[in-house]
């Protein structure tokens, strides 16, 4: 059976073209041998003075002797024209030849640029499994290269004859990780929309492109990193790294959405959690049951956590704290404690996410690290935020990705609100966005929103936290369309539509400035801000 990377591929709710490709996945993974791996949506990002160059392949197979075959996958109707193969979008046309030829010469002109990977074989293929082929000979590809609706059957057949297994060289361990720097979807997997796949990638110079080349003992490091930099993929990074070598990964994190979706990207062994379940873990295997009940429970939950030995069984080779901005004093040296003394550490933190009013936790002795650029967020949106910052603070606007302007809307009371958001969900839809591409996050918690206790607003229904977890600690929530979240429970999390409502402060302060941050740096694509008039008219004031 093949290895499939990135992992997690087989529990994604997906739809139209991206659906076709995860049953690829599947014909992949049952079909070959574990010689081969195959990787999911390789894509890069890079810039070129003001311009973006952008690639993606949507499979790339492995052999074992470190061999490269590109699948370029076509599903529904193909045109056979004077020039080849041509796939119809909506207002213009695609060369299939072209295009496998251009994804084909970029891949082997940045293995060359390498410098470090000895010689590998790179071939290509067409596989349109919707769509037989009538003339082969005036596609513009090569036949044999073509796997079409009357050969689909034959994919894994025909994969292993232009793809021999072969035997591992020096290139194979090289060819992986370079494959793996390419991928940049652990974070951003449910950009998958539509009949198209719009994938928010970040750069490949990112962090775990080059944070984990640095050599020191021990390693402690800190990554001082803004919203988009790359944190949580550098944490993934070096949770699966910690995995293949046969060694056991911790990640600790403030927010449980936050574990809860770290949880479900990483694959499996080694721990991911919350300080808090950390403790819960650490009692009950002591053979001790908490009482959340009682007054003060979470405190009681902590001095009784820190009272225990730490057993074998919660010693770990590599120890990565997200969320630092959030972890006190001694919740450091509590979650420190299982660490192996030769164990890895990170520690990631970003001062502007910063919600709750903690002071910087000190880690003499560490090396830092700063990332200032912010991958993820479209430029306007980094533009707006970087005129708001608190003095001292920048990042830098550094994705390729082009997207609209922000939209605002404002509104003088709860039903007025309640309007404006109905609005925003339309011109998300209106723009291409689906259901589930759209998180609609209030700038308030729980307590004081509007909103976040609705089942339904207008025609859409709304899904939330309802406060409860299940019989296996996962959140329970409603069964609604779409997604609604605090800001302070959306932290670290992302989506491709966001709709941040409920702002209404008195004065754009500090904290202020923080949440809009915090909440603003959530889209990958498009945001809409809705606020009450008085807020709006300090915004105003603030952007001149």
């Amino acid at each position: 059976m093949a290895r499939i990377l990135p992992d997690g591929w087989r529990e994604l709710a997906v739809t139209g073209a991206a659906q076709r490709e995860i049953e690829t996945l599947a014909i992949l993974a049952d079909g070959l041998p574990d010689d081969y791996t195959v990787y999911h949506a390789v894509h890069w990002t890079g810039i070129d003075g003001r311009y973006a160059i952008y690639g993606e392949i949507d499979f790339a197979v492995v052999s074992l002797a470190g061999d490269l075959l590109l699948i370029e996958q076509k599903s529904g109707f193909l045109d056979e024209t004077a020039d080849g193969l041509v796939k119809q979008y909506p207002g213009k046309s695609k060369s299939i030849p072209v295009q496998i030829s251009r994804m084909l010469s970029q891949l082997r002109g940045k293995l060359a640029g390498r410098g470090d990977i000895p010689s590998v074989h790179t071939d290509a293929l067409l596989y349109c499994p919707d769509y037989t082929v009538r003339n082969p000979e005036t596609a513009g590809l090569v036949p044999e290269r073509i796997v079409d609706a009357s050969r689909r059957d034959q994919l894994c057949r025909i994969i292993g004859r232009l793809l021999p297994p072969g035997e591992k060289t020096l290139a194979t361990a090289k060819v992986h990780a370079f494959l793996r720097n390419l991928i940049q979807l652990d974070t951003d997997v449910s950009a998958l929309m539509g009949h198209a796949r719009k994938v928010v990638t970040r750069v490949s110079g990112g962090l775990a492109h080059w944070a984990r080349r640095l050599e020191f003992e021990p390693f402690r490091l800190r990554i001082n990193g803004t919203a988009g930099s790359g944190k949580t993929q550098l944490a993934l990074a070096e949770f699966r790294a910690t995995l293949d070598a046969g060694k056991r990964p911790l990640y600790v994190c403030f927010n449980r959405p936050l574990a809860d979706h770290f949880s479900t990207i990483a694959p499996a062994g080694g721990l991911a959690c919350t300080y808090h379940q950390l403790c819960d873990q650490r009692l009950r295997d002591a053979g001790e049951m908490p009482d959340f009940s009682l007054p003060n429970a979470f405190e009681r939950l902590q001095k009784r956590a820190a009272e225990l030995p730490v057993s074998a069984a919660f010693l770990f080779d590599t120890l990565i704290v997200d969320e630092g901005q959030d972890i006190s004093e001694p919740w450091r040296d509590f979650i420190f404690r299982h660490a192996r003394p030769e164990a890895r550490m990170l520690w990631l933190e970003d001062p502007l996410q910063n919600l709750y009013g903690r002071p910087p936790t000190p880690l003499p002795g560490w090396v830092t690290l700063r990332a200032q650029s912010n991958y993820r967020s479209p430029r306007p949106i980094v533009e707006l935020l970087r005129r708001l910052l608190p003095g001292g603070l920048e990042i830098e606007a550094a994705s390729p990705i082009a997207a609209d302007e922000i939209e605002f809307l404002d509104y003088a009371d709860t039903q007025g609100m309640f309007a404006r958001v109905k609005e925003a969900i339309r011109l998300c839809y209106s723009a291409g966005f689906r259901k589930h591409d759209v998180a609609i996050v209030s700038y308030h918690g729980r307590e004081q929103s509007q909103l976040l206790t609705l089942d339904r607003l207008g025609q859409t229904s709304l899904r939330h936290f309802t406060g409860e977890y299940d019989l296996f600690g996962q959140p329970v929530y409603t069964p609604g369309d779409v997604l609604v979240e605090s800001v302070y429970r959306f932290k670290g999390q992302a989506a491709p539509a966001v709709i941040l409502t409920e702002i209404d402060f008195d004065v754009l302060d500090d904290k202020a400035a923080r949440k809009l941050f915090v909440g603003a740096t959530r889209s990958a694509m498009k945001l809409v801000l809705i606020l009450h008039q008085k807020s709006a008219a300090r915004l105003l004031e603030r952007l001149g």
